[in-house]
């Protein structure tokens, strides 16, 4: 319960939900006991009205007798129809405040879950997988909801069911009541018992059903190399492999559901067979009437379902903590990017990085080493390196993804981690070296990181990138909805909607983290051209490992192992004959190679 506190700040706010869910809750259970209690009168009138029918049965009053005989039964029929409708009644209501509550709550619950996931830092996803964050805000909070919802509701009405129920068969006869309870504990247990072992191999037919789906989806998304690589059978075998073990984990869950219903059911008969032996020997005592046997095999009814449900709540408690701990332990985690005085003023973009370093927390890798430059307003830097340099590293602190572990960077002579992070990074326009395209039109997906963006901006913005000719080739133009992650389009088309994204907001600050990467060079050289158009009166950082990229930018550094090795321009670089001429003069050749291809 410790770790599910953490709801009742919910339960607080839907309170009254709750309260007319237990007020309800009370008249479904008085409406429940009182038709047993005219089974007994009706019962009773049956058993103590046959003889005196008999005694006339040859007379004239026997129409009579038998005419108000069975107005009595009718009324007493009629009687129990109507406390069943009002019955059903109520447990609409329960219902619909229980129920609904738990629904409200569930709702809550996602979005401050989803809330908190959009605060937390970059080092957050780069710990912790996609799938276990997606479990915690959906199978995680569905079964926190079962226990707000049906929990709540059934543990609700076992209490309440007993406290009104429970005196008054004790007031009938204590050892009749006594007897008729005695299997109903076992029942609970057993309940539980058998409930657990349905949870645990429920779990792992979830875990199997998930492998299986993981398989699926990978040879779905790489049929081509299945089919280049004549896998189809190997392929097969292992999908036969893993479904014959969903199989087995199923047959083994029907195995055990197999015993729940008669298990319910045997309890019940020994129950009814106890009442129906110590209520008739009472009856011949005289101590007790036929009624209230009668009266009695409906409360042992009556009280199975809520017993057996004690055990199944209980269980779901314990699941339901389980997964709330999970939802805490993430609830839990805190955002270190924060601004020290929330500042929010227009940049012009100067930048500054001063014994600029940076170690991964997650590795302990030092990716940047006292890395030091400054940008003037409207000026362009080229960050040229290997794989594995640091050059994304840069980025990913200018836009403040992460803080530095040494050092400062500086935005017009103000040290970044004064500002809103949030304020910042929407006047920066980023390129990431991997891109992300929702399944949305191309229009809007160029008109995501900006707020009320109009058409105009977005035809421009793809003409800048060299994209507004191939879009509109297109058979629904800028309206062509995007496949999953941008699937319709090619590898260079996806990179020239980010960039279009990017510049489609007018930065003050333009990134390009080895945004032309996947393009060819032709393409590339287009690109290129534009962008001279793009930085102009911007500042521009350019991230590639790519020589013909960093030419447009009026300072080029080289980077190895997180250190500035060279530095200067374009001709100032060449002439050095260094790293910067090795590069260059290796991916010249290159390029003559595949054009001489």
């Amino acid at each position: 319960m410790k770790e599910l506190s953490h709801l009742n700040k919910y339960l607080y706010r839907y309170k009254y939900y709750l309260l007319l869910g237990i007020l309800f809750t009370i008249f479904t259970n008085i409406f429940q006991i009182l038709p047993a209690q005219i089974v007994r009168y009706a019962l009773n009138l049956v058993v103590e009205n046959v003889t005196l029918y008999k005694l006339f049965s040859d007379g004239t009053l026997e129409s009579i007798m038998f005419q108000h005989f069975a107005t009595g039964i009718g009324i007493f029929a009629g009687i129990i129809l109507l406390f069943a409708l009002i019955r059903g009644g109520f447990l609409f209501l329960v219902r619909q405040t229980l129920i609904v509550m738990s629904r409200l709550v569930e709702y809550d619950l996602k979005n401050e879950i989803y809330e908190h996931y959009q605060t937390l830092p970059l080092s957050f996803y780069r710990k912790n997988n996609t799938g276990d964050i997606m479990n915690r805000i959906s199978e995680d909070v569905s079964r926190v909801r079962m226990y707000l919802g049906p929990s709540i509701m059934y543990g609700l009405n076992l209490i309440i069911l007993f406290v009104i129920l429970i005196p008054y068969m004790f007031s009938i006869d204590v050892r009749l009541t006594l007897y008729a309870l005695l299997p109903l504990p076992v029942l609970s247990f057993s309940i539980y018992f058998v409930n657990n072992i349905i949870n645990k191999r429920s779990e792992e037919i979830q875990r199997s059903q998930s492998a299986l789906s993981t398989f699926v989806q990978e040879a779905f998304s790489g049929i081509r190399v299945l089919k280049s690589y004549v896998r189809e059978n190997d392929s097969l075998e292992s999908f036969v492999e893993a479904s014959d073990d969903y199989k087995v984990k199923s047959l083994q869950l029907t195995k055990v559901n197999a015993l729940f219903f008669p298990l319910i059911m045997s309890m019940i008969g020994l129950s009814t067979i106890l009442v129906i032996y110590i209520g008739g020997k009472q009856v011949i005592e005289g101590s007790i009437t036929y009624g209230n046997i009668a009266e009695f095999i409906i409360y042992v009814n009556m009280l199975t379902w809520p017993v057996t449900a004690l055990g199944w709540v209980t269980s779901i408690m314990q699941r339901a903590a389980a997964s709330q701990q999970r939802i805490n332990e993430f609830l839990q985690e805190k955002n270190d990017i924060v601004s020290e005085q929330n500042l929010q003023k227009e940049i012009t973009g100067n930048i500054t990085f001063e014994n600029v370093a940076f170690t991964y927390p997650e590795s302990g890798i030092t990716a940047i080493k006292d890395f030091n430059i400054e940008v003037n307003e409207g000026d362009s830097l080229a960050i040229i390196g290997t794989t594995g340099s640091g050059k994304s590293t840069i980025a990913n602190l200018l836009t403040r993804m992460f803080d530095v572990s040494k050092g400062q960077i500086l935005i017009d002579g103000t040290p970044l981690k004064e500002f809103d992070p949030a304020w910042l990074r929407s006047q920066m326009g980023y390129v990431p070296q991997e891109v992300f395209l929702f399944s949305d039109t191309i229009a809007n997906n160029i008109a995501f990181g900006s707020q009320e963006i109009s058409i105009d901006k977005v035809y421009k913005a793809a003409k800048d990138a060299d994209l507004y000719n191939n879009v509109m080739d297109f058979p629904k133009q800028f309206e062509t909805v995007l496949g999953e992650r941008g699937i319709t389009l090619s590898g260079g088309q996806k990179q020239r909607v980010s960039i279009a994204r990017a510049i489609a907001r007018d930065p003050k600050i333009l990134i390009l983290d080895d945004a032309l990467s996947a393009v060819d060079t032709k393409t590339e050289h287009i690109i290129l051209n534009s962008m001279k158009r793009i930085m102009r009166d911007r500042t521009s950082i350019i991230i590639s490992h790519r020589v013909s990229s960093a030419k447009l930018a009026n300072t080029i550094v080289v980077l190895d192992d997180g250190q500035i090795i060279e530095q200067g321009t374009h001709e100032e670089l060449i002439a050095k004959n260094g790293s910067y001429k090795e590069l260059y003069d290796k991916q010249l050749k290159a390029e003559e190679i595949l054009e001489e291809d």
